[in-house]
This record gives structure tokens, sequence and C-alpha cells, in this order.
């Protein structure tokens, strides 16, 4: 018990106290509450020069990611995420509208370049990558990895007749 209590008074001992304004001790002397106020070190953003975007256009939707060029993603979104709906979420408006969103939330990071890599079929690929040049990335290169089936399954057997 008489331990603990000794431990505790060398933690307080050695923990770094919290300046205290003049302001706060004239406050606390005229019979005012007042919290001591402690400064926080803001932490800096990392800068990210390069990255890569990844763009997947199905028939349906538009899914678009940015991310660092070891692949942690800093943004992404879709159109469905921006609000639209049914048919409307594969048009190319919609792509433009998810590209404006992702490129406003990787801004703080002071991207410049992208190496697009683009992903399926569907109608927003191209109005996405010309949004990505549009709105300040230099685009450095674009890679079309579209899955490509090479032989693909094993082919149903002949119906007897």
């Amino acid at each position: 018990m008489a331990n603990n209590i000794q431990q505790k008074k060398d933690q307080e001992a050695t923990a770094p106290k919290a300046e205290v304004s003049d302001e706060a001790i004239l406050a606390t002397l005229s019979g005012e509450e007042v919290k001591p106020e402690i400064k926080k070190v803001k932490k800096a953003k990392r800068q990210i020069l390069k990255g890569r975007a990844t763009i997947k256009c199905s028939y349906n939707n538009t899914i678009i990611n940015i991310s660092d060029p070891t692949g942690g993603v800093l943004s992404w979104a879709s159109s469905g995420l921006m609000g639209f709906k049914g048919a409307k979420k594969a048009t190319p408006y919609a792509a433009t509208q998810v590209v404006a969103s992702v490129a406003e939330k990787v801004k703080k990071y002071g991207m410049k370049e992208l190496e697009v890599f683009v992903r399926g079929v569907g109608s927003g690929r191209e109005a996405s990558i010309r949004a990505l040049a549009n709105n300040g990335f230099e685009i450095v290169s674009i890679k079309d990895t579209t899955p490509i089936p090479h032989n693909g399954c094993r082919a149903k057997r002949p119906r007897r007749v």
C-alpha cells in the first residue's frame, strides 16, 4: 500500500507540468474556475507527390480510389456514395462527380502526379480519366487492368439428342 503511494508520488514528480498563463492565475485569484490551456502540437500532413488512381467502371457503378505508391489508400469514392441511384450511377457525369470528390480529399496531401489503372467496361472510363486531368493532376501513365479470361472454365458437355 505504502509502496503504491510512493510510486504515484514519483510519477507525479516526473510527469510534465502544464504551463499556466497569467490570465488563468488572475481568474483563479478572483474565484473563477479556469481549465489550464495545454498547447497542442499540430501534426504535419505528409506530402505525397506521386500516387496511383484505380478506377473500376462496371455497367452499374464507378468506383475510384487514390493511394500512395506503396498502396495505402488516401481517399476513395463511388457514384453510389455521391448519391446517384439506379442507372445514373454508371453515367459519365457521375464519374466526373466522383473524381471531383476524390480530388478534393487528396488535395491536402499535395499530390501532383498520378498513375491511372482502369478496370472494367463501363461508360465512365474515359470521363473519369479526363476529369482527373482537369482537376489538376498530371497523368503519368494509363494502364488497362480489365480481367480477361485466357481459356476460362471447362465447356459444357455436348447435348445428346
